[in-house]
């Protein structure tokens, strides 16, 4: 069984909400770290599945920077609390515990090399640090190297091993795989991916249930029937017995079940048109990727901005006749399934 989890500077949470719905539900991970989530303290964030911790940034009234981890509500865990540099963590059990932390480092702001140092005293170990820390070094396909990416080296010298925006401890490396989306998800980073594999991991499910509405009633009431050696037994328990293995065994052959699977993140605006626009979008950057012309680049940032209008679009039609439902006379079952 492999469990995943995902570091990616979303480049603004609201902004590209939708996007990390996309990802989340086509990796399924058990933790997103998000970095330059720019949202201001009073704003809440939600998303079905996931528990949120995050810290904000503000700086002359305005967000700037910030970090947040969503973390999956099948598996135990506990906040680790921080009061040092753009960071959250937490403790989570996958059969055993680890310490995922997301770190954001701005560029222009000068980070002591005791910072990070102290950071990572503070976080009980085996530890994950993942994050966006504009640190630079050549060793690592960096253009130059800066003070940060010679610390961030050293560092890894004595603590870790390093890939690329990650810190992991050599005794987790193993189980553990590394790679990089093939897509932006319309930010300007790409989303990281690290994967853990282990037999000894199950991920949860819902319980199955019967959808009634595929019923086949009338196989249902054929395979049904009671017979009269059923109640002629000596004892109630086993006639209840009898009775109860006839109707589950008629239900599980006329009815079919759901399978167990979690939910994906709802977009209930999505609609035919939004996916031709993000096809096109898609095609138009895998085009670009491998010829990067400028001729290419434009068009890719063209089908971009017209898959963005499409889906402004939708969302707000979506919208207006999800309120526009919801009326006076409207039955109370009707608008709790609505709501829900």
């Amino acid at each position: 069984m492999a469990i995943s989890i995902i570091s990616w500077n979303c480049h603004g949470y609201r902004a590209h909400l939708d996007d990390l719905k996309t990802l989340i539900n086509s990796v399924h991970p058990i933790c997103v770290g998000l970095q330059e989530t720019m949202l201001y303290p009073l704003i809440q964030t939600k998303l079905k599945h996931y528990n949120i911790i995050r810290k904000d940034n503000i700086h002359d009234a305005r967000p700037i920077g910030g970090v947040a981890l969503l973390y999956s509500q099948s598996f135990p865990s506990k906040i680790v609390p921080l009061d040092t540099l753009q960071a959250t963590a937490i403790q989570i059990n996958i059969r055993t515990h680890f310490t995922l932390c997301s770190l954001y480092l701005p560029p222009k702001q000068i980070i002591r090399p005791s910072e990070l140092d102290d950071l990572v005293d503070l976080l009980p170990a085996p530890l994950i640090i993942f994050g966006d820390w504009n640190g630079h070094n050549v060793l690592w396909g960096s253009a130059d190297t800066n003070s940060r990416g010679r610390h961030i080296y050293i560092s890894h010298l004595e603590h870790f091993k390093l890939w690329t925006w990650l810190y992991v401890l050599p005794s987790l490396l193993p189980k553990w795989t590394f790679n990089v989306a093939n897509d932006l998800y319309n930010s300007d980073h790409f989303p990281i991916i690290l994967t853990f594999y282990s037999n000894d991991i199950t991920l949860p499910v819902r319980p199955s249930h019967f959808i009634y509405d595929k019923a086949n009633w009338q196989l249902y009431a054929q395979l049904a029937e009671f017979s009269e050696h059923m109640v002629q037994t000596a004892g109630i328990d086993e006639v209840v017995d009898h009775i109860t293995h006839c109707i589950l065994e008629a239900a599980a052959k006329s009815i079919p079940m759901t399978v167990g699977k979690l939910p994906k993140q709802n977009k209930p605006w999505w609609n035919q048109e939004c996916s031709t626009a993000h096809k096109d979008q898609k095609r138009a950057w895998d085009r670009f990727r491998r010829y990067p012309t400028s001729e290419n680049l434009l068009r890719f940032k063209h089908l971009k901005a017209v898959a963005r209008r499409i889906r402004r679009q939708s969302q707000r039609a979506s919208w207006q006749k999800y309120v526009g439902g919801i009326q006076g006379q409207i039955s109370s079952k009707k608008l709790w399934q609505r709501l829900t």
